[in-house]
This record gives C-alpha cells, sequence and structure tokens, in this order.
C-alpha cells in the first residue's frame, strides 16, 4: 500500500450512492483505526442536480454523467457500483480492465450470464483487485455472533430453518412502475432485490444449499409510469416462496415479498438444530435469541428457553468505541462495517466478502429460483 490517500468514485448517487457515501463520512467516527486513508474524489451520476448535491454537501472533488469519466482517472483507485442492475456490469468491466477495485451494492449484475462475465474478467485481471458485494447483513453484531456459535458447534446438526425478507412497499396499485418493479432494469423481481440477502445470509450460516422448489407471483400486474401515468405489465415478481434444502439435509423455507401488509423492512431467520435454536428479526437488531437443549428442563421448567444475547452495536475492534457498544444500532451501521471491512481487504488486513465469485453463485441460485417456479419442480444447484 502506498502513503497515497485512495481516491474514491461512486457511480449513481440515489438511495444507495449516498448509504455509501455516509459509510465513508462516518468510518473516522465509528473506529478507532481507519484502516487506509482516502478522499471522495468523483461523484458519476446522469442528474446534474444529484452531481451538484453531492459536491456541494457531500466532499467530491468532481463530477461526471459518464463513469468511464472516473474510470479512466489515475487519482481515483476505487470504484462503487451503486446503479440499477441492469447497468451494473459495464461500469464493473470498465473498472476491472482499468485495474480498480470494486464494491458493488446487490445483487452483482442483472443475471447470471453478466455476473460469469464479471467473474471471467476479474480472473484474467490477476491478483492485486479487492472486490466485494454489499450485503451487509453479514455484518450485523447478531448475526456475526450467530455465525461464531454455529461454527463452534453450538446448533449441532440444522434439523430446519425459515426465513424472510419482508416489505410491504408493493402494496399500493397505484404506486409508479420504479426500476425495482421493472424486470428490463432489475433483471427480476423481489427474488433479486430482497431475497439475494436472506439467501446471502442463510448461505453465510448454515449453507451452501443442494435444491430448491419455487414459487414466485405478481400480484399488482399492471402499474402507472412515474413520469405520464400511463398502465403498463408489470412482469417483476412482488412475492417468491423458496423450499430450500441444504448439501447437510436441512430442509427449510424463505420468503421474499413486497406485499407484506403491515411491516417495513424485517429480515427474520430462525435455524433449529439437535443441541439448539437460535434467531433474530433485523427490525429488532440489538438482539440474537438462543435456545440450548443442554439448559436444565427442571424443576418447573428450569433455565430452558429462548434467551436473549444483548449483541447490540458490540461490533469487533477497532469498531464498537463510538458512541458505545450498549447503544441500539440500526441500518446505516452495519453497511458501514461492511464498507470498513472492504477498506481493510485492500489494506491487507481483512479478507473481502462475499467476493464477486460468491455473489455470482448467488445470482445462480436466484436464477433457479425463478426457473423452479417456471417448471413447477424441484431443480439441482450442484
Amino acid at each position: 500500500m502506498s502513503d497515497k490517500p485512495l481516491g474514491v468514485g461512486i457511480v449513481g448517487f440515489g438511495f444507495m450512492g449516498r448509504t455509501h457515501t455516509y459509510g465513508y463520512r462516518t468510518i473516522p467516527l465509528y473506529y478507532s483505526e481507519v484502516p487506509v486513508s482516502y478522499r471522495l474524489k468523483g461523484i458519476c451520476d446522469t442528474r446534474p442536480d444529484a452531481v451538484r448535491y453531492a459536491m456541494e454537501h457531500c466532499g467530491f472533488e468532481f463530477g461526471a454523467a459518464d463513469h468511464r469519466e472516473l474510470i479512466e482517472r489515475d487519482d481515483i483507485h476505487v470504484i462503487h457500483v451503486c446503479t440499477p442492475n441492469v447497468y451494473h456490469k459495464p461500469v464493473i468491466l470498465d473498472a476491472i480492465r482499468a485495474g480498480k477495485h470494486v464494491y458493488c451494492d446487490k445483487p452483482l449484475a442483472a443475471g447470471f450470464a453478466e455476473c460469469r462475465e464479471i467473474v471471467d474478467a476479474l480472473e484474467k485481471a490477476g491478483k492485486g483487485l479487492v472486490t466485494q458485494v454489499a450485503l451487509q447483513y453479514r455484518f450485523v453484531p447478531c448475526t456475526m455472533r450467530a455465525r461464531q456459535l454455529i461454527e463452534s458447534g453450538f446448533l449441532g446438526r440444522v434439523f430446519s430453518f425459515r426465513a424472510g425478507y419482508y416489505h410491504s412497499s408493493s402494496i399500493d396499485p397505484k404506486k409508479p412502475l420504479t426500476w425495482k418493479l421493472d424486470k428490463t432494469m432489475g433483471g427480476g423481481g423481489v427474488l433479486f432485490d430482497l431475497g439475494s440477502h436472506v439467501l446471502d445470509l442463510l448461505g453465510y450460516l448454515i449453507g451452501p444449499f443442494d435444491r430448491l422448489v419455487a414459487e414466485s407471483e405478481t400480484f399488482v400486474k399492471r402499474r402507472p409510469l412515474a413520469a405520464t401515468g400511463e398502465m403498463v405489465d408489470v412482469e417483476a415478481d412482488d412475492v417468491s416462496v423458496l423450499l430450500v434444502r441444504t448439501k447437510d439435509g436441512a430442509l427449510g423455507t424463505v420468503e421474499a415479498s413486497k406485499m407484506a401488509t403491515g411491516l417495513n423492512d424485517e429480515l427474520r431467520v430462525e435455524i433449529h438444530g439437535e443441541k439448539g435454536a437460535l434467531r433474530f428479526n433485523l427490525m429488532d437488531p440489538n438482539w440474537l435469541e438462543v435456545y440450548d437443549v443442554r439448559d436444565t428442563s427442571g424443576p418447573i421448567g428450569g433455565l430452558r428457553g429462548f434467551k436473549k444475547i444483548e449483541t447490540v452495536g458490540r461490533f469487533p475492534a477497532p469498531g464498537g468505541a463510538f458512541p458505545s457498544p450498549a447503544f441500539n444500532i440500526g441500518f446505516l451501521r452495519c453497511h458501514v462495517a461492511c464498507l470498513h471491512n472492504f477498506l481493510s481487504a485492500i489494506a491487507g488486513k481483512a479478507t473481502a466478502h462475499p467476493t464477486f465469485a460468491e455473489a455470482a453463485d448467488l445470482q445462480r441460485l436466484m436464477e433457479q429460483g425463478y426457473a423452479s417456479a417456471e417448471q413447477r419442480g424441484w431443480v439441482s444447484l450442484t
């Protein structure tokens, strides 16, 4: 590593572009050790007002409407991809060929074939480039503690699991067609958008998977265009349900829904094993609940039952000191932790994960889910 600060370029300044920018602006506050020095150099967006805002208020030194203006600069070393899925591949390929580190919002691309192109290009580029996909729920204290317990053998053999990611954002049929509801822009629907998170997290905890059977549904089949109000057909699914078996034989269900009336941003996981169980809900990310069959069951229940571990803001060092390990955490904090891991990997102090290869496998899994729904039968993931 050079002592010269890394120049950062972010492509796309919508919700995720702002989220990634927040990470850079706050890492020095949340962490007692900044793994590598950096500067926010370039912001790219097709909307001039978004570029202007990012420069005036968020510290970017210059703006552009074409991502290649960022990639061709020698003073930019890291590219963030925060665009709709259909634009991921060209930005990533240009960045890899230019020798830039890449941090990409999920999913990696709009389809598995595109993911393979990306992974092949990365392999041809050789060693030296650090890449990571922003699947930030790996970086919540409760999920990190869950992984530690599972790796230690706390659950023993895993029998079953149930998990889901639920929004209610699509229940209004008058909601305009956004890019995430447009299959031509996203490559898929809710299975790509929300399912990617829950499937990645399950795979990280108890995977890999062996086979699945799935059903997908689009309950609101026509929506208005935001610009004109014209009604158009919707092809992207707004509910997908999968029955999944792991290679170790565990059987469980996975749901992804934007039609979950009454819910906001709820990611639930529950895993049952021969020695215990665990569960968490990221709407209340401060706790991991665990059940241990080794606890006494008598008299009158003894000490047996689900217990809440106060994971709260207890991030591993050098994080967690600010604002306090006892304070509650939220959505943005785990994004900061995910980005910190990426920067630490560039500095040679951590391993970037999930990698582009892992994200490509995840994409294949999701596409097999769609294939199962279309074929109405089990599909193999091996």
